[in-house]
Formats: structure tokens, C-alpha cells, sequence
């Protein structure tokens, strides 16, 4: 079983990543994990400047789920390339900073640091922000502004660029179709569903913030439908998020038609989940006859 993935012009190891905003700066999980295992870190968002986040309490639990609301806290560029890359860069995997930003400048300006950064693998392109020049609307939620902030992007790197597109749309594969447009090189679907829970005890919102980010197992079935649309929408490869807890749930995103697949609140249960899924899905593959992650995607049409 060959379970390298391509995407542009480089390969990951093997299809399974620990995603965004779960897996810290990568050192937090040091003592816990063979980090040989993971076929990528994306890493926690990076912006121009330093951010404090939201207020606390950031997270609360779900039924099969959570919702958070960190605000993308972050030591910003800057501290990034100067304390955060000097480790990650020794580490065995590939290392894909999640880039953020509230104007296409912030996001241009990322960008163009990290470059100095020579083991940076690729960038995520987290257009779940709001931008601020257009009303405070995600950049995710108009085709338009996808495709023309990825495509300025693009004319700054020649690596690879990932879209992590928000579920929070009327018609995900616009938004999908624009990212290749604009040059992208890989979708990640999903980013977290906007949900709120009310303390009734209170009569209050749990979140300062009153919505927060619904992760977990809850959100695995919208996920799995993004990803097998989105999938048939573009050619570039896509990468399914959302709600794995294990090797069987990574095989329905890949049989939907993702290329790999990325682990998110799965890692606070279980520090070996992704690990655990690699070995899961290398399993299968071997009971299947499957050769390539391609062989997944002819079962379902």
C-alpha cells in the first residue's frame, strides 16, 4: 500500500494530519506521540500580529462534540519563525502552517514572512476569517474574494497552498471551485459549524463570545457529504476534517473521495489517534487489495 499523498509539487509521508488548533505548536504533544507517525502538523493559526484570543471560558462541551471560541490566539509571525519553526523544523513530518489574517494584506504579509522559513512545507489558507474591509463576512462565504485572495497568494509562493473552506455557506463546491481557480493546490473541508449553547441555570450563553466552533463526532455526516461533493467538484486533491475518532471514520471520509484526512478534537481524547488511524487505514487497505489512496474512490459513485 503506497499511502504517500501529492499534492502541488510535493508528497506527505502518509494521508492522516493532526489539524489546526488542536496540536498546539507541535512540542505540546512531545512526550505523547511518535511524531513519525503523523504524515503532516498543521500547525495553530499564525497571523501578522500577536492575539490574545477571546475571552474566557473558550470552550464548552457538546453533545458527541464541542464548541470553541480561542479567537485565534497566536504569538504571530514573527515569534513563529523565530521560537515555534526552530522546533517543529526537526521534526519528521511535514510542517503546514494554518494561515490567518482579518484583510488580504495580513494574509499577503504571513505569507511573505514564512517564506524565509525554509522548512515550512505549505501554508493552509483558513478563509473561515472574517474581513473586516467587507463587513466582518468570512472570506469563505464569497466565491469572489476565495478565488482573489488565493490567487494573490499564489504569486507569492511557489508551495503548496490548502484552502480550509468553512461549512458555514449555502453551496460549499463554489467556494471550492473558486480556491482552484485562484490557484490552490488542496481543499480541507471541514472547518467547525457555528453553534451556541445556552446555560439555563444562568440564562446565559456558556461562550462569552455567545456562538462558538462545533467539533467532534457531531459534525462527522456533514463532513463526510462536504468532502464527497467538494470531491467531485474540483481536480485538486481534497482533505477531510471533522469529528474522526478512528480509523473507520477516517475511511468513510476517504472512500467519499478525500485524499487524506486531517484529526482534530480526536486528539484530546487520544494522543496515538492519529497514529492508530494510519495503522487502521494501511489495515484495510492491505484486507482490501488496495494498492493507492486512488483505490478508495471507485467504490462510490
Amino acid at each position: 500500500m503506497d499511502l504517500t499523498i501529492q499534492i502541488g509539487d510535493k508528497r506527505l509521508s502518509n494521508p492522516v494530519g493532526v489539524a489546526s488548533g488542536t496540536f498546539g505548536y507541535g512540542s505540546e504533544y512531545e512526550e505523547l506521540i511518535d511524531f513519525s507517525a503523523i504524515g503532516a502538523i498543521y500547525t495553530k493559526a499564525v497571523t501578522a500580529l500577536p492575539r490574545s484570543g477571546n475571552d474566557v471560558p473558550r470552550m464548552v462541551e457538546t453533545p458527541s462534540g464541542m464548541l470553541n471560541s480561542i479567537g485565534l490566539a497566536n504569538v504571530g509571525v514573527e515569534r513563529f519563525c523565530n521560537e515555534k519553526m526552530p522546533y517543529l523544523s526537526k521534526l519528521p513530518c511535514a510542517i503546514i502552517p494554518n494561515v490567518a489574517g482579518s484583510t488580504a494584506d495580513e494574509y499577503r504579509a504571513v505569507i511573505e514572512r514564512l517564506e524565509s522559513c525554509p522548512d515550512v512545507w505549505g501554508y493552509e489558507i483558513n478563509v473561515s476569517c472574517p474581513n473586516v474591509k467587507h463587513g466582518g463576512m468570512a472570506f469563505g462565504a464569497d466565491p469572489a474574494l476565495v478565488e482573489g485572495l488565493v490567487g494573490m497568494l499564489r504569486k507569492k509562493t511557489p508551495r503548496p497552498l490548502i484552502v480550509k473552506l468553512t461549512p458555514n455557506i449555502t453551496d460549499i463546491t463554489l467556494a471550492a471551485k473558486a480556491a482552484q481557480g485562484g490557484g490552490a493546490d488542496a481543499i480541507s473541508c471541514i472547518n467547525t459549524l457555528v453553534g451556541m449553547v445556552i446555560d439555563v441555570k444562568k440564562k446565559g450563553t456558556a461562550l462569552p463570545g455567545k456562538t462558538g466552533g462545533l467539533s467532534g463526532p457531531a459534525i462527522r455526516p456533514v463532513g463526510v457529504a462536504m468532502t464527497y461533493a467538494v470531491s467531485r467538484a474540483v481536480t485538486i486533491p481534497v482533505i477531510g476534517i471533522g469529528g474522526i475518532m478512528g480509523a473507520e471514520d477516517a475511511l468513510q471520509y476517504l472512500l467519499a473521495g478525500a485524499w487524506a484526512v486531517q484529526i482534530g478534537t480526536g486528539n484530546f481524547v487520544n494522543p496515538s489517534i492519529a497514529r492508530e488511524t494510519a495503522d487502521g487505514i494501511a489495515a484495510f487497505s492491505k484486507q482490501e487489495n488496495l494498492t493507492c489512496i486512488r483505490d478508495f474512490h471507485r467504490f462510490i459513485p
